[in-house]
């Protein structure tokens, strides 16, 4: 317990690794790794840095002192400046070094971008799990016949399975996005204060070449391929849109899921896993509540709403850079990544625990399809002689009779006894159970599913099999 706020994403929800890429420690240590970088970079390429420095600086990289970077915060009111002042202090050689030519975003964006990347890495590993867990549950109902709704009105048939495989899509197109996103995020490199690099061909005295070199040679320490083309004093903050937008979509897929999930509860054809001990509520102890897939829509729609954040963001920097997006930034990205991380660790705690009812699904199934199979008993009908005018009448006739059963008296669906009752559908009369059989109506929902795996997601769970090493349970904090 605290006398201070603390965040919920990082004490109730996310996983202690991503909460760690966006920890100070993380952030901070990462300052010091950019300006090792940097000064090793510039050694490389003939500036007078002595190895010590570097040594005295790699040294100290993790021994940060917070309380005295705070005071000089406080003085200075820039945070950048107050570490190199720390850390100057902690490595008195390398201090006349630190920091040579850069500007603040050199730090900043470069550290943002190193977390981003990490955590991009880290919400691959996570989706890569659902999608497993996922493809499991597809595979193993893709043969159930279910009732499908459209409108959430009772439609034609499908099968557990294929739903559920409709879910498992828009996951996969989300972890295109986020291959896609590891391969091509930049680093901001070594640019100046307002991206000119004007600062480094003065040291270099106007040897655009080796300011070049180091460029890349930072990236490349640092853990990058490339750099962006050009930037302001900042990289362009459409990177952080384009990042929290790809966020925003696993949001939207889990979301999609989590609220099929609940009206299916609600139908009481799955469950979501439901502890032992677990209360459903405080007064009605006999409530089990979709309280897990209800936590994925609150945390999914948080998750969504970060995207107008960057993108407003975005669209009103001046210039080569202004300020007003440093105190939003601070919340919005980590925020977005940390509510993703913890939605996936619900979907998948979910998912690998959900619990199918097939007989209260074959119940529904039975109301509905003697309806949709009367098209296939008036057609068996014509073939065998009838006149289909005198049998659509004869069916219309029975379907508003087993209806009103149903909805005034609240009684089960009569209307195939009806039908063994009417001389007029004597041809079906023998075969009327197999007619109404539910896995004449469920399409190609069985091949469709499996083929589905076996193009899409098998290849994808291949490319990444490094992230299924490690399959034990996932447990929640709360």
């Amino acid at each position: 317990m605290s006398d201070k706020y603390n965040h919920p994403l990082t004490t109730r929800y996310s996983s202690d690794e991503m909460s760690k890429i966006w920890s100070d420690i993380t952030k901070f240590s990462t300052w010091r790794a950019l300006w090792i970088a940097l000064a090793t970079a510039e050694k490389e390429l003939g500036l007078p840095i002595e190895q010590k420095q570097i040594d005295q600086m790699k040294a100290k990289q993790f021994d940060i002192d917070f309380e005295y970077a705070k005071e000089q915060e406080k003085k200075l009111r820039h945070d950048v400046m107050s570490h190199i002042h720390t850390f100057g202090k902690a490595c008195p050689d390398a201090a006349p070094i630190i920091h040579l030519g850069a500007t603040s975003c050199f730090i900043t964006d470069n550290t943002e971008l190193t977390q981003i990347k990490k955590s991009l890495l880290e919400v691959q590993k996570k989706l890569v799990r659902v999608i497993d867990v996922l493809k499991n549950m597809v595979l193993k109902y893709k043969d159930m016949p279910t009732l499908g709704f459209t409108h959430y009105q009772p439609a034609q048939l499908t099968t557990v399975g294929k739903r559920a495989s409709l879910w498992l899509q828009d996951f996969v197109f989300d972890l295109h996005q986020v291959d896609k996103l590891i391969e091509e995020l930049p680093f901001r490199g070594v640019k100046g204060t307002t991206g000119t690099q004007a600062s480094y061909l003065a040291l270099f005295n106007n040897d655009s070449k080796k300011v070049k070199e180091l460029d890349a040679k930072v990236a490349a320490l640092m853990g990058f391929s490339k750099t962006i083309g050009v930037s302001g004093q900042t990289y362009t903050r459409k990177i952080d849109f384009m990042v929290c937008s790809v966020l925003s979509g696993i949001a939207q897929s889990a979301n999609k899921m989590a609220n099929d999930i609940r009206l299916l509860m609600n139908l009481r054809e799955v469950e979501e896993p439901f502890g032992k001990n677990q209360v459903g509520s405080s007064a009605m102890a006999y409530k089990r509540n979709p309280m897990r897939s209800e936590r994925v829509c609150s945390l999914a729609r948080y998750v969504i709403s970060l995207t107008a954040n960057a993108a407003h963001t975005h669209a009103t920097q001046w210039f080569e850079r202004t300020l007003d997006d440093s105190a939003n930034r601070r919340m919005t990205l980590p925020e977005s990544f940390l509510g993703v991380d913890a939605i996936l660790l619900i979907v998948t705690n979910v998912i690998s625990g959900i619990v199918v009812w097939p007989h209260v699904i074959n119940k529904r199934v039975m109301e509905a399809l003697p309806f949709m199979a009367t098209e296939n008993i008036l057609m068996a009908c014509v073939k065998a002689g009838g006149n289909r005018q005198d049998l659509h009448e004869a069916i219309r006739e029975h379907s508003m009779e087993a209806a009103k059963v149903m909805k005034e008296q609240g009684g089960e669906c009569d209307l195939l006894d009806r039908i063994a009752k009417d001389a007029s559908f004597k041809a079906v009369h023998s075969t009327l159970k197999d007619i109404v059989n539910p896995k004449l109506y469920v399409g190609r929902s069985p091949e469709q599913a499996a083929e589905f795996v076996e193009a899409e997601v098998s290849p994808v769970l291949k490319k990444h099999a490094g992230h299924l090493k490690d399959k034990g349970d996932v447990q929640l904090k709360v």
